[in-house]
């Protein structure tokens, strides 16, 4: 399985320039862990999570809130593709410690794929397989 099958279009982004402040509302408010930081020509120039903004607060307290998104964000993102095997997926989560992937096909960010999509695809497969099981065992 692919995660073409799993990824989510709908990506949220934010700019580097906007304030640390505004990406923990961002967050808060569309109930996600991290949104991706866009440049102006629409790459991906990082990620920020709910982990980097928490590191910030701690590291420089209420005045975090106030310096620019692109001060604390993760700038070196693994990616994937759309034909990445979820479980290449789930090995890249695993060992980087992280729960987002964005998925990038040629040069453009045309989705992305969580820990939870991951772990929702993965339980409906073992459900499938469970059930399989169970009737092939009933009809012998």
């Amino acid at each position: 399985m692919t995660v073409a099958k799993i990824m989510s279009k709908s990506v949220v982004t934010i700019e580097p320039n906007r304030l640390i402040a505004d990406v923990a509302a961002l967050l808060s408010e569309r109930r996600i862990g991290a949104a991706l930081v866009t440049s102006v020509e629409g790459k991906v120039a990082g990620i920020i999570s709910e982990r980097d903004v928490v590191r910030a607060i701690a590291r420089e307290g209420a005045a975090a809130l106030d310096k620019p998104v692109a001060s604390c964000m993760t700038r070196n993102v693994v990616t994937c593709n759309p034909g990445t095997l979820i479980t290449q997926v789930m090995a890249m989560m695993t060992e980087g410690k992280f729960r987002h992937v964005p998925v990038i096909e040629g040069d453009r960010l045309v989705g992305i794929v969580s820990i939870g999509d991951v772990v929702k695809r993965r339980l409906a497969d073992f459900e499938a397989e469970s059930a399989a099981m169970r009737d092939y065992i009933a009809s012998a």
